[in-house]
């Protein structure tokens, strides 16, 4: 862990030793309306998050031909997939509204681009990061657009085994990598999670932030996730978990995702730094209830 690099994501520095960065991903969950993405950004701020994060695809690259016509029922009646993936995209103006509305509010966001066109497009509204989402783990030539961009990369690692991940972190290099141990199930059951693997990875690429990207239901794996060493951590944010939508089920409703900030900062408090000390606070029960005094003197500290 002491040789892990610091990466700068907009204003702040992820790595070790830092505040956890927390992303809400909004993801598609806003169902196509802007004024829908507007109130997730809305309540990720009020839960204390550092970031969101929204997902682009250019959609007849990313619809397989085998399923573009197949018919589906949605909120807006029954149509093709590929149609209902055109419901879904934002486009241009969609995301200007997006950059101005979470400029004004001091919010950062960025996107997972699942293609090359899209790098370019949400390269044009000067993101912090980017994200390779883990269906991208080993699209060679995806993870090497997002490099040129100069931007960090964050890669979720998701559907795969250590030699894709291993073969990944060797096209992107590990300079302003954030690398995230996921699983891509939605939800995911808790013996799924693997959470162990965070220190797999912590050791296998010690200087890459290691972080954490869930999809269980609850908030425990991931306070989990925080004492383990995640330097980051990303939930999808909904505001109804019963909503329409694929990812829905596997998101975090408002108020969970302002308990589950709270919580990681009183995590990140209470971790402390190993030495052990008297604190102030122990004072009364140590002159109430010790009847030898220590061997050392050492006076006790505020904290």
């Amino acid at each position: 862990m002491s040789r892990q690099s610091l990466v700068r994501v907009g204003t702040r520095q992820v790595g070790n030793g830092q505040p956890v960065f927390i992303i809400a991903e909004i993801g598609i969950n806003h169902n196509g309306s802007l004024d829908m993405a507007r109130k997730l950004i809305d309540a990720a701020l009020f839960a204390g998050c550092d970031a969101v994060k929204f997902q682009k695809r250019t959609v007849e690259l990313c619809v397989p031909e085998e399923q573009r016509s197949v018919l589906r029922d949605t909120p807006w009646g029954r149509m093709t997939y590929i149609d209902y993936r055109y419901r879904l995209e934002f486009g241009r103006e969609e995301y200007s509204v997006i950059d101005r509305y979470c400029r004004e509010r001091g919010i950062l966001w960025f996107a997972s681009c699942w293609d090359e066109p899209s790098v370019a497009f949400i390269e044009q509204f000067e993101p912090p990061l980017l994200k390779a989402a883990s269906a991208s783990l080993t699209d060679i030539d995806l993870l090497r657009a997002m490099r040129r961009t100069g931007l960090p990369l964050m890669l979720s690692t998701g559907m795969s085994e250590l030699p894709d991940i291993d073969a990944a972190v060797a096209t992107a290099g590990e300079q302003d990598l954030l690398l995230a141990h996921s699983t891509s199930a939605y939800p995911c059951p808790p013996e799924a999670l693997n959470l162990r693997m965070i220190l797999r990875l912590q050791e296998r690429f010690g200087g890459v932030p290691i972080g954490y990207s869930g999809h269980e239901v609850g908030l425990a794996p991931t306070w989990a996730a925080v004492s383990m060493g995640a330097c980051f951590v990303e939930r999808h944010i909904t505001l109804d978990r019963a909503m329409w939508g694929t990812d829905q089920a596997a998101s975090v409703e408002v108020m969970g995702m302002h308990q589950l900030v709270r919580n990681i900062r009183d995590i990140e408090r209470a971790m402390g730094d190993g030495i052990k000390r008297i604190y102030a606070s122990e004072l009364p029960a140590l002159k109430k209830l010790r009847r030898v005094p220590g061997f050392n003197g050492t006076q006790p500290v505020a904290a």
